[in-house]
């Protein structure tokens, strides 16, 4: 054999050599300790957001499909109580300080049409307004989370407004909500006073809005024991710390949630990718920036301790997500966009950062619900799908209001692209009101499985069960013509021994077990 052929074929052993390895599944070591559990995660993390912006609401919650009369779709609040919907936040968004609750209440026909210069020069008509929301929130056994207009409305507006939601009868303003078909106070007490205030919601300060912010609140006064305001401040946007230090500093004592903002991008705020049209970088570039909310969220987190060391005010993650460019041919101010496998693995690494900081971060809506951003469910005329990141919301039902059981990396398996890094899996895990331990579990990784293994610490088990959720390629996603290429399955890659937990967790990939 001469060298050049010897060459080739060590050259060619190296390669399958390499190929190999490449294929072999990589190695997690994780502890879940039982025994040092004592946060709640509140289900309120898995809030949505309902703005009025393109088919949000108009054609996604409220149609006239059937009857020709706008009314709620029966389907998709049959899909958003599936997943156990515990507030939906309303009406913005920088909507809410355009918006002014008398157009919205009394006979519809009567209601002035307005321009929402927002979100596309969209002429509404107003027909849905407090009471439709109401009814929404009612449906789908969800709170009301109400966002005030601070930006272009009035003390009065804001005072009197509250009034109408919540004062038990004898004022005129409740009579009002009585003729217009609610007798019985709403009983709001999630209620934002303004929003990005620093931004379109008023280009503000944080000093000055810090002074607005404690005149309005101020006036958001109870009615009875059921209604003491759950205040929530406009907080920072994404690295923002000198807002939440002002903020903390000039008007905590009045504030019950400080509303942080942050959206990943795959590319840039002028070009922010595709979300079906992408390759491995972007896929990167994606999960990389979404683990970046837990640096954000540790940070404001130490400066609300500073002055709040207690934790009675909130962190709430007031609007989250994946944000793509619009879909080809689509209203560009109306932010409709697909959702791959992608926008699924955003959802759960978001969702672990928030379960992991459960002392602090009791609220989040991702953005938005129906039609717009990463949204839960598409429609189109009389028809509806799921996306990928509904599925995710699914999965993780199984925490809301469960004990969070701290799970730490003892040993973590590498998702490389290029020169970086950031670790293959993320997961959380609770114990419910039962006394029954889920963990959910996801891989980053869309080319190699991973072999995950978890010492449980105060946990019986003897056995697992579980789904999966998983896609033929990074970018699969449910068309309405193809509206189940990514859906739960029933999973089989987990077994317990000797208190261990094995989990054989597939190329990107979710699952949620249940530890039994």
């Amino acid at each position: 054999m001469t060298r050049f052929r010897i060459a080739l074929v060590l050259a060619g052993a190296l390669a399958s050599s390499a190929v190999a390895h490449a294929q072999q599944p990589s190695a997690t070591r994780l502890v879940l300790d039982a025994t040092q559990a004592h946060d709640t995660i509140s289900r309120h993390i898995y809030g949505q957001f309902a703005e009025h912006l393109g088919h949000g609401i108009y054609e996604g919650l409220w149609t006239r499909e059937g009857t020709g009369q706008w009314h709620l779709r029966d389907d998709v609040i049959a899909a958003l109580r599936r997943i156990q919907v515990p507030n939906i936040r309303w009406p913005g968004g920088c909507f809410a300080d355009y918006y002014h609750w008398r157009d919205g209440i009394g006979p519809a026909a009567k209601r002035p049409r307005m321009v929402n210069t927002i979100w596309g020069n969209a002429v509404e008509d107003n027909s849905f307004g407090t009471e439709e929301y109401m009814e929404l929130v009612h449906r789908v056994g969800a709170e009301p989370f109400v966002v005030g207009n601070v930006g272009t409305g009035s003390l009065r507006e804001m005072a009197e407004w509250w009034e109408y939601l919540n004062h038990p009868g004898g004022s005129s303003l409740a009579d009002e909500r009585a003729a217009n078909g609610h007798t019985a106070p709403y009983n709001v007490r999630r209620f934002g006073i303004g929003n990005e205030s620093w931004g379109c919601g008023g280009a503000m300060r944080p000093e000055h809005y810090a002074d607005e912010y404690r005149q309005f609140a101020e006036f958001l006064r109870p009615f009875n024991d059921s209604t003491h305001a759950f205040r929530v401040a406009t907080g920072p946007s994404g690295d923002d710390y000198n807002w939440t230090e002002v903020m903390m500093r000039e008007a905590g004592r009045m504030i019950d949630g400080l509303d942080l903002h942050y959206y990943t991008l795959a590319g840039t705020w002028a070009k922010k990718g595709s979300a079906t049209q992408f390759g491995e970088r972007e896929w990167f570039v994606s999960l990389q920036r979404a683990r970046h909310v837990e640096e954000l969220v540790t940070k404001h987190a130490a400066i609300m301790d500073k002055y709040d060391p207690r934790k009675r005010v909130a962190l709430i993650v007031g609007e989250w997500g994946i944000w793509h460019d619009v879909e080809p041919g689509t209203n560009p101010g109306f932010l409709y966009q697909q959702s791959t496998m992608r926008d699924a693995l955003v959802a759960a690494i978001s969702l672990d950062v928030f379960n992991r900081h459960a002392d602090r971060v009791r609220g989040a809506n991702i953005a938005q619900m129906v039609n717009v951003l990463q949204a839960m469910i598409l429609t189109q005329g009389p028809r509806m799908l799921l996306t990928p990141t509904y599925h995710v919301f699914d999965f993780y039902t199984v925490h809301h209001d469960a004990v969070a059981l701290p799970i730490t990396v003892t040993a973590a398996s590498q998702y490389a692209f290029g020169s970086d890094s950031i670790p293959a899996v993320s997961a959380s895990a609770s114990r419910d009101a039962r006394g029954v331990v889920h963990v959910t579990m996801s891989n980053l990784d869309p080319n190699r499985a991973a072999t995950v293994s978890v010492e449980l610490r105060g946990v019986s088990a003897t056995s697992a069960i579980g789904r999966i959720l998983t896609a033929p390629a990074m970018n699969s996603f449910n068309s309405f013509d193809h509206p189940d290429v990514v859906r739960p399955a029933p999973f089989s890659g987990a077994r317990v021994a000797g208190g261990t937990l094995s989990v054989a967790l597939p190329a990107r990939s979710v699952v949620v077990i249940e530890l039994r």
